[in-house]
C-alpha cells in the first residue's frame, strides 16, 4: 500500500462491505470499491481509505492575507498545503484543476510526499506564524490536517482552515482545540444555488459556521458576488445578517467574480456591485466589511469602528500601515477584534 494510503477517520461500516463517511456533510455511502463523492476516500473491502495523506499538490509560503484572513496575525507568512480533491463540485471553481482533478481526471491521484514532518520543518524555515490548509477543501485530507494542526501546536505554530464551511460537527469535534480559524465561504443564501452551482446544501455550511463559533475558532466570511446569481440586495442583506449573528466583530469578505472553469458566460462583477455590497455589511451593523479585488480602494484597509480611522492600511497582500497597539485603535484606544493585532 502506498505511503499516502492510510485508513480514513470518522466513518462506520454497515451493511455487507459498505461504509458511511461522516467527515463532511455529503455523508456519503459507499460501496466496496468505490470512492466519495470527494474522489479521495476509498472503501477497500469494508474499510474506508484516504488515498491522499501527506500527499501535497501544493506547498507554498503565502502572506495571511491571500486567504484572505485579515484579523488573525495580519503581515505575517502562512505555509500553506493542498491536496487534490473537493467535496463541492463549484461550477466555477477557481481552483479546479488541482480539486476537481481526480473527478474530472479518471480517478488520478497525484502529488509529492510531503507528510507533516516537513509541513512544520518548512514553516519554521520560513518564519510562518501558521499553516493554511487551503487551495482545495481541507476538510477532505482531514488526517494529513489533524497531524499536521497537532504537530504544529506542538511547534508553537498556529493553524487555519480556508473552507467551503461543509464539515460535520464530528469533524469539527475532532479538529477542536487545533483549528485556531477559518475563512468560510458563504457562496449564497439560497440553497436553490448551492444544489445547482456546488452540489451541496446551504444549511450545512450555516451549521459549521455556527459550530465553529461556539468553540472559539476566529471566524472570517468570503462571499464571492457574481452578477445575477447572489448579488441582489435581499440576499446580500441576509448573507450579511447572518454574519452579524454570528457576532459583529465577525469580518465578511465580499470578493470578485471572474469567469472561469464551467462558468464561463457570466460577466466579472462590477466594482460598484462590491462596493454597495460592502456598504450593505456596515449597514447590517458588522463592524469589519472588506471589498477585494479593487485596486486604489480603500476596501480592503482596516477602520476602526468607533472613531472611523484607519488603523491598517494595505495594498494587495502587503501591509502599508499600522496603528493597533496593544490590540487596540492607537488613536482612540477601542480593542480591535482577532488574533495577533498587534504583532
Amino acid at each position: 500500500m502506498d505511503q499516502n494510503v492510510r485508513q480514513a477517520m470518522l466513518w462506520r461500516k454497515v451493511e455487507g462491505q459498505h461504509v458511511d463517511c461522516f467527515l463532511c456533510e455529503q455523508r456519503c455511502h459507499i460501496a466496496p470499491g468505490k470512492r466519495g463523492l470527494c474522489q479521495v476516500r476509498e472503501n477497500r473491502e469494508g474499510a474506508l481509505y484516504t488515498l491522499v495523506y501527506g500527499y501535497a499538490i501544493a506547498h507554498n509560503v503565502d502572506p495571511i492575507e491571500k486567504k484572505p484572513l485579515f484579523h488573525f496575525y495580519p503581515g505575517s507568512t502562512s505555509l500553506s498545503i493542498a491536496t487534490v480533491g473537493c467535496n463541492f463540485r463549484c461550477l466555477h471553481c477557481q481552483n479546479a484543476d488541482i480539486s476537481q482533478l481526480p473527478r474530472d481526471g479518471g480517478g488520478r491521484i497525484v502529488g509529492e510526499w510531503f507528510p507533516p514532518e516537513a509541513v512544520i520543518a518548512a514553516a519554521k524555515r520560513a518564519g510562518s506564524r501558521s499553516i493554511s490548509y487551503t487551495y482545495t477543501e481541507p476538510t477532505i485530507f482531514m488526517e494529513y490536517a489533524y497531524d499536521a494542526a497537532k504537530l504544529a501546536h506542538e511547534n508553537g505554530l498556529l493553524n487555519n482552515f480556508v473552507t467551503n464551511g461543509y464539515m460535520t460537527p464530528e469533524a469539527l469535534d475532532l479538529i477542536d482545540g487545533y483549528l485556531d480559524a477559518a475563512n468560510v465561504d458563504l457562496k449564497s443564501f439560497s440553497d436553490d444555488f448551492y444544489r445547482k452551482v456546488c452540489g451541496a446544501r446551504l444549511q450545512g455550511v450555516l451549521q459549521a459556521l455556527r459550530v465553529m463559533k461556539e468553540k472559539g475558532v476566529w471566524v472570517e466570511v468570503t462571499t464571492l458576488v457574481i452578477p445575477g446569481m447572489n448579488d441582489s440586495e435581499a440576499e446580500l442583506k441576509q448573507i450579511a445578517e447572518f454574519v452579524h449573528s454570528l457576532g459583529r466583530e465577525t469580518p465578511w469578505h465580499v470578493t470578485a467574480f471572474h469567469p472561469t472553469y464551467r462558468m464561463t458566460e457570466r460577466p466579472r462583477t462590477q466594482v460598484e456591485s462590491l462596493r454597495r455590497a460592502r456598504q450593505i455589511g456596515l449597514e447590517a451593523g458588522l463592524r469589519y466589511v472588506y471589498s477585494g479585488n479593487v485596486p486604489g480602494d480603500h476596501g480592503e484597509n482596516t477602520f476602526c469602528h468607533h472613531c472611523g480611522k484607519e488603523i491598517i492600511g494595505r495594498l494587495g497582500f502587503t501591509i502599508t500601515e499600522r496603528h493597533v497597539r496593544n490590540g487596540a485603535c492607537e488613536f482612540c484606544s477601542t480593542p480591535v477584534a482577532g488574533i495577533g493585532m498587534s504583532e
